[in-house]
């Protein structure tokens, strides 16, 4: 592997953390991702935990060896996920916890949606559950109430303040994750 330079993109990893059927998530990450295509400095995926058949007891399998190498080749994270019942989902929870050294030392940041609260308390559930992973999540994070009206048919939202907060949200993103990839160049993330 070469060298990764501060003028490379950030490969930052968006992870759609909803695996219900009839699910908004995929709405969601799809104007993200809009928003991320319109921002220079990112080479974007997606990694829908749908697409993962991560075992719930965390042991040892071929999905969570794929899901492991799929977080440690990442920057950067972004999580689009609903709120249910005042918190996030159970696939997200065990996605984090199939992993250990990979999400070291990089940075996330929250896209939420949900009903009246707009998945922000997911969002800060999570933030509690990023730090014991050694990860920095930006302070800025994005939230969608009342999610079903917040989208017209074509997936695209007037909503001024997400667009704003995406906008902010990116930014805060690259900083850390381009601070973050020059010193692991030099020292790596200890622990």
């Amino acid at each position: 592997m070469g060298v990764v330079t501060n003028e490379d993109p950030v490969k930052l990893a968006v992870i759609v953390a909803s695996v219900r059927p009839e699910r908004v998530g995929p709405v969601v990450a799809d104007w993200f991702l809009g928003r991320v295509a319109e921002t220079p400095g990112f080479a974007a995926t997606t990694l829908d935990l749908r697409d993962f058949d991560l075992p719930v007891d965390l042991r040892s399998s071929a999905a969570g060896e794929k899901f492991a190498a799929a977080i440690d080749a990442a920057d950067a994270f972004v999580v689009v996920t609903p709120e249910y019942n005042h918190g996030y989902p159970a696939s997200l929870k065990t996605a984090l916890d199939s992993v250990k050294y990979e999400w070291r030392g990089k940075p996330i940041g929250f896209v939420s949606y949900g009903g009246m609260a707009g998945g922000l308390r997911a969002t800060e559930q999570l933030r509690q559950v990023v730090a014991e992973l050694h990860m920095v999540s930006v302070r800025t994070s994005v939230g969608f109430h009342r999610v079903k009206k917040a989208f017209d048919a074509h997936g695209r939202t007037t909503d001024a303040v997400a667009l704003d907060a995406s906008a902010t949200m990116l930014e805060q993103v690259r900083w850390w994750a381009t601070a973050a990839r020059a010193i692991r160049v030099e020292h790596p993330y200890p622990g």
